[in-house]
């Protein structure tokens, strides 16, 4: 794990934004992880919230160029060569990179021109196949892997980490409960989201109508959204319209908790998906899984092969999810005497298989597999080449795409 000398292994963690968010959190967390086993991890990113998290954590922050991170595009040469000079300054061992914007960055200057080996890790549910396929890709569901492998040597499947112990059930949740003004009587429902328009809005927005619905036959209803992001306006007015259609405040919102463990325990029922959905599990809570085109599953054992394989995540028939939601809420609501089952259920498995130390350990052996296998020139100029050659194939199709809308909107 340590070199001869003693001077540990630097490894150089670059995240594509330090907004709250699960893959970002995912990837400090194990760098924490990562370095009580004597590596040193420094995170590169944009400054954001998560900036006093890696401190806190005993982790260095290095901020990218604010000038270069704001309205980026996915190749950006000057993040490139800022990445280079981190990692030649820094005396880098090995880049980890999040999510695709950052691939590039490693790729075209420190991977290529340096030789630093690199390991990307992509957690967003759909994979994209530009890029490179030669560094180790790590993925976090069954089905992206089993897919990934039919085009390229080096993949690995690892879970999304959940600190267990920081993550724990809470005997007494009256002061939680408290905090977000929730009476002992009420039921509390609780997504922990980011309000963006892709994946999240669709379902908290249907969550809030069925809520809404459902206290006319459950009038202790609450429903608790925390988070922040670019939809939330158009969430906040629905709530608003809710509020004010039952005469008191039925929706929450409590934008973003940089610490959000007294939302989960303070809840009776969760929704959620990815991180968040596990997250939930591990506080023991009944969990239904939130997911695009009117999907919303409740986890329990009969469903639990739905999540393994795709992710905690589903993809519906394009209904009517605030039917569905309401449906499956008020059986949950009538059947108290389920939640200690369900939420023993959540908590054992998240335990077993997506423990934060069990992930790090994974981690860093791909680490020293990646630096034992440390790529040529030849090979890093050969995978960057076609990975070059399938974004600028990518970037001609949304070109030719958004000349062609231009032409029929002159035509009209």
């Amino acid at each position: 794990m340590l070199r001869k000398q003693q001077s540990p292994i630097r490894i150089l963690t670059c995240v594509p934004t330090l907004e709250v968010g699960g893959s970002q959190i995912n990837a400090i967390e194990i760098a924490a992880s990562v370095s009580r086993m004597g590596y040193e991890v420094l995170i590169y990113g944009p400054q954001g919230d998560l900036v006093d998290m890696i401190r806190d954590l005993g982790l260095e922050f290095i901020e990218a160029p604010a000038r270069l991170t704001k309205n980026r595009r996915l190749v950006s040469v000057g993040l490139a060569l800022d990445v280079w000079r981190v990692a030649r300054r820094r005396r880098i061992d090995l880049i980890h990179t999040y999510e695709f914007h950052t691939i590039f960055d490693a790729m075209y200057g420190a991977h290529l021109l340096r030789g630093t080996p690199m390991v990307m890790t992509v957690l967003s549910v759909l994979m994209r196949h530009w890029v490179p396929t030669h560094p180790p890709l790590i993925l976090c569901t069954e089905e992206m892997a089993e897919d990934a492998r039919r085009s390229r040597p080096w993949v690995e499947l690892i879970g999304i980490p959940i600190d267990t112990v920081a993550n724990a059930p809470v005997l007494d949740t009256t002061a939680a409960r408290a905090r977000f003004g929730i009476a002992p009587d009420e039921i509390a429902v609780v997504v922990v989201s980011r309000l963006a328009p892709d994946l999240k809005r669709e379902g908290i927005l249907s969550a809030i109508e069925a809520v809404g619905r459902l206290t006319v036959r459950f009038p202790r209803l609450r429903f608790l959204v925390v988070g922040d992001g670019p939809s939330r306006p158009e969430i906040e007015d629905l709530a608003a319209a809710t509020n004010a259609r039952i005469g008191r405040e039925v929706v929450t919102l409590t934008g973003t908790l940089m610490d959000p463990r007294d939302a989960y325990a303070a809840s009776d029922i969760m929704l959620g998906m990815g991180g968040s959905a596990l997250r939930s599990m591990a506080f023991a809570k009944p969990l239904i899984v939130q997911g695009e085109r009117a999907f919303w599953k409740l986890a329990e054992p009969d469903t639990l092969g739905l999540f393994l394989h795709p992710g905690w995540y589903g993809i519906g028939d394009g209904g009517d999810g605030s039917k569905l939601l309401e449906r499956i809420l008020e059986d949950l609501i009538k059947s108290p005497e389920r939640w200690q089952e369900l939420g023993n259920f959540g908590r054992d498995l998240v335990t077993k298989r997506f423990s934060l130390e069990a992930v790090a350990k994974q981690q860093e052996g791909i680490y020293r597999e990646t630096l034992r296998r440390r790529p040529g020139l030849a090979q890093r100029l050969s995978g960057v080449a076609r990975a070059t050659a399938r974004y600028f194939m990518l970037s001609v199709r949304r070109f030719s795409k958004s000349l062609a809308r231009r032409c029929r909107r002159l035509r009209a």
